[in-house]
């Protein structure tokens, strides 16, 4: 007997004709959402519109993770998700699977004294939340601790235990360890519904009927909810971020660096760097695309800006040729509070979320894990503080972690 494929480029003899639930859309988040739905007992689907899966917006991120959060809804999504990194291999059940796991930290700084006070009150909530290892850092203990810190910075938070991973072989754990089936060059082109709710999903390849659909499409979460008369509060804001190959100069033992004014920020890799600047000015974009355009100057105008967080920069940049940068965009995704949405859509039964992020490759986990929950019944939705319905219900709280990207 031929083994059963699990991700693959369906045809018309192999596209399921039915299925319990079919999540839409193939990143980290939609993968960790099949992952949960598929232990949970269901008969599960991804359609993911491009040839691989993570090949979109996931692999665009800096692939970074961290626990000082201070909106309460997001510590609890991030704080499980990083315990199930930590744990990955017996999470996704294969023993020996290496997501390059990094606990290298995440530094924030500030250049303005009076940012101290609301740098301390971010640690004691962080604290409250069970984060215990945030420390707040004065002028002194930063240039200790970090010398590659420009001494303008006057103070700052750090957390040991943040870091970072490879976001594809997360991606390919949570696949590879689940039962669910992964349709690869497969387009959703439509969502029919009937007096019950969700009745199918139409593809290019081919018609699942199912009565239970989780919009995971990350950039085009709008468009597919489009397809069902629903219209979601979130923005696609274009994100730039700058690939440097590897220097001598750049500290490889470093934590994720943080400029809190200037939202510049850079993190070792494989002996080079990623780094990358919020620009302020980036609009909001109607119509998302695929292949996101980047600018041209971009990467010289990030090393002029981030040398005022780590000095060394200037001397790199004398270094540099244009080989030795790759600039790639992707979407941050902002709802009015910066925080994502998951759970049931009450106007149509059978239609989840679980999309809206800025941090998605931190909250995958435990977000696909509340979905399954929440789909099975096993979480009642207005335990749910994520849902949809918190707009209309007055129960919104806007964000105020640091680096969210939101102005």
């Amino acid at each position: 007997m031929a083994p059963v494929r699990k991700i693959f480029v369906p045809d018309a003899a192999t596209l399921p004709k039915t299925a319990d639930v079919v999540v839409i859309g193939g990143g980290i988040v939609g993968v960790a959402t099949a992952f949960w739905l598929s232990k949970s007992g269901l008969d599960t689907v991804l359609v993911e519109m491009r040839e691989g899966l993570s090949t979109l917006t996931t692999p665009l991120s800096i692939e970074s993770f961290r626990a000082q959060m201070t909106e309460k809804a997001m510590a609890d999504l991030v704080l499980p998700s990083i315990r199930m990194y930590e744990n990955f291999a017996e999470t996704v059940g294969i023993p020996g699977h290496d997501i390059a796991l990094k606990h290298q930290g995440y530094l924030f700084v500030s250049d303005d004294a009076a940012m101290a006070e609301k740098l301390k009150q971010a640690v004691a909530v962080h604290h409250s939340y069970g984060v215990t290892g945030s420390e707040f850092l004065n002028q002194a203990e930063i240039a200790a601790r970090f010398p590659y810190i420009s001494e303008r910075m006057v103070c700052g938070t750090f957390h040991q235990n943040d870091g970072w991973l490879s976001t594809h072989e997360a991606t390919q754990g949570f696949a590879k360890g689940s039962s669910a089936r992964f349709l690869l060059a497969t387009k959703v082109t439509g969502i029919d519904t009937d007096d019950d709710g969700i009745c199918a999903v139409r593809t290019d390849r081919g018609t699942i009927a199912t009565r239970q659909v989780v919009n995971c499409a990350g950039p085009f979460a709008q468009a597919i909810a489009r397809m069902v008369g629903v219209t979601l509060p979130v923005d696609a804001v274009r994100r730039q971020k700058v690939h440097v190959a590897p220097k001598p100069q750049i500290p490889r033992n470093a934590p994720l660096c943080i400029d809190i004014g200037q939202e510049t920020y850079w993190r070792p890799e494989h002996g080079g760097a990623l780094m990358a600047w919020v620009d302020p000015d980036e609009k909001p974009t109607a119509n998302p695309v695929e292949d996101v355009p980047t600018d041209w100057d971009y990467a010289a105008v990030l090393l002029d800006k981030i040398t005022a967080l780590s000095p060394f920069w200037a001397d790199v940049a004398e270094t540099l040729s244009a080989s030795d940068l790759t600039t790639t965009a992707g979407y941050y995704m902002y709802t009015p509070d910066d925080q994502p949405l998951i759970g049931p859509v009450e106007a149509v039964n059978g239609f989840h979320l679980n999309c809206g992020y800025w941090a998605g490759v931190m909250l995958s986990p435990e977000a696909g894990r509340r979905v399954a929950r929440l789909v099975a019944g096993e979480m009642k939705p207005e335990d749910n503080p994520l849902r949809l319905g918190r707009f209309a219900e007055g129960l919104v709280s806007t964000g105020d972690s640091f680096l969210r990207g939101r102005h």
